[in-house]
């Protein structure tokens, strides 16, 4: 009995919930500030064009600090880092829900998306390096994207809920318990993991933090001023030549912060890239889909987050088939199963009309969308680590991370961009109609583009190697 004492392992149950609920702090804090803006601007006298840097100061440093916070989980310990991270996100947590003025609310989510550029790349880590690959990982994998979908749509209506019953303020500062919770567990459960030795890539580091920071912001600032602005020019050019030379500098380092290999698999390749549009489309279903249910409908903060609930519930049960489902179908055939129904679901919801029915215009279309979120995020995140030994773990998990960020930057100022085409003088409820049904129709087309690419180098490479074996 002593020797199965001494040789006992890990309590995982305990870690994969550490990890999940990590995540979720996270997640919630990037849908729970939408509906909860209204508020944010008029208690902290924000203006119409300073109100977007609630979102975008801390997009900029999640997603432009991610592969330097995974690389250096690597290094110094990933145990440590998520300390780190939840720590420092915690904080500005209670920073955020404290703040008097705009500076000192935009200071502190800028300071939130470090934490959770440390902390994002540490969770999905320790989940590859505590669970073996196979069925154990495929479930963790699971509920990690489980969770990770229905959070962002319980963000939109712990958000409204808040903002309108008591105050934006404490979908923040309940982070603060939480945080210090998750600390104390991760001391008593989460073993380090063993550290590299070597050095960060500096080099490696500033330019690509500075040329991600220099695109979003580009991205970003393009759907307010255009794409023929100077400024968003200038913010595009410098982020070119700073992403072609962090190419040039991960080429030539010893030990770079994303090492090209990881994408000499056409599995993983196709992954980051279905990843960045399928996130894009689904940013865009929340934006425009809250602003037809608030604008045309008239719904009020908080029973427009309880509408989302066709697509959160459906996502969280279809999500819990997962690993049975890609036991028996195999996650690429699953993968491209989910994003069909993504793709029918957003293109029914973008012909939706100003009388539209809630239950045969809004709801059966989210109930598709919800399905294929929750077929498709979890065998995207596994495709996107798959095969990826335990030395690169954390930069692969830090380039799952950036592609999902990048996609929700991007995605969501392409799509504004085409909602603003053909517009001519519409104004009020048709202008926003038209709004929404344009950049739906664009988000089923990006969706479309992730099925191909799916198709093309997820299943079809899988497919010759199952022949292979076989043969």
């Amino acid at each position: 009995m002593s020797t199965i004492k001494t040789t006992a392992g890990p309590n995982k149950t305990a870690i994969l919930a550490i990890i999940l609920v990590s995540y979720v702090m996270i997640v919630l804090d990037i849908s729970v500030v939408l509906t909860g803006l209204p508020k944010i601007q008029q208690e902290l006298h924000f203006t119409s064009a300073e109100l977007s840097w609630v979102q975008s100061a801390y997009t900029l440093t999640f997603g432009g600090l991610l592969l330097i916070g995974a690389r250096a989980g690597d290094i110094l310990g990933r145990r440590m880092m998520l300390i780190l991270g939840l720590a420092l996100f915690t904080a500005a947590s209670l920073a955020i829900g404290m703040a008097q003025s705009a500076s000192w609310m935009l200071a502190a989510r800028a300071t939130q998306g470090i934490g959770s550029a440390i902390l994002a790349p540490s969770t999905l880590a320790l989940l590859q390096t505590n669970f073996s690959e196979g069925p154990e990982r495929t479930r963790a994998v699971s509920y990690y994207s489980a969770v990770a979908g229905v959070a962002a749509s319980v963000g939109l209506v712990m958000g409204g809920v808040l903002a309108d019953w008591l105050s934006w303020r404490v979908g923040f500062l309940v982070n603060l318990p939480i945080g210090i919770a998750m600390i104390a567990a991760t001391f008593r459960y989460v073993p380090e993991t063993e550290r590299q030795s070597g050095r960060l890539d500096i080099a490696g580091a500033l330019s690509s933090t500075v040329g991600m920071s220099a695109l979003v912001y580009g991205l970003v600032r393009s759907a307010s001023a255009g794409w023929g602005d100077d400024l968003t020019l200038a913010a595009l050019a410098v982020a070119g030549v700073l992403l072609v030379l962090f190419i040039v500098i991960q080429r030539r380092a010893e030990q770079p912060i994303m090492p090209l290999r990881l994408f000499a698999s056409p599995v993983r390749s196709g992954a980051y890239a279905a990843r960045m549009l399928f996130l894009g489309a689904m940013i865009g279903f929340f934006f425009f889909t809250t602003q037809y249910l608030q604008g045309v409908i008239g719904y009020s903060a908080a029973l427009t987050g309880l509408a989302f609930l066709p697509a959160t519930l459906v996502n969280f049960a279809v999500a819990m088939t997962v690993p049975q489902m890609s036991r028996r179908f195999g996650n690429g055939r699953l993968l491209a199963g989910g994003l069909t129904l993504s793709v029918i679901g957003m293109a029914w919801l973008s012909r939706i009309a100003p009388d539209a029915s809630f239950v045969s215009g809004i709801a059966l279309p989210m109930m598709l969308i919800g399905a294929g979120q929750g077929f498709a995020l979890s065998p995207l995140t596994a495709a996107g680590v798959s095969g990826v030994g335990p030395e690169d773990a954390g930069a692969a998990s830090g380039v799952v991370n950036v592609a999902h960020q990048l996609g929700n930057s991007l995605g969501l100022a392409v799509l504004v961009a085409v909602s603003a085409f053909g517009a001519g003088a519409l104004d009020g409820r048709d202008l926003l109609v038209h709004e929404v049904t344009a950049a739906l129709t664009a988000g089923s087309m990006m969706l479309a583009l992730a099925l191909i690419l799916v198709l093309a180098l997820i299943v079809r490479p899988r497919k010759a190697i199952e022949a292979g074996a076989v043969a």
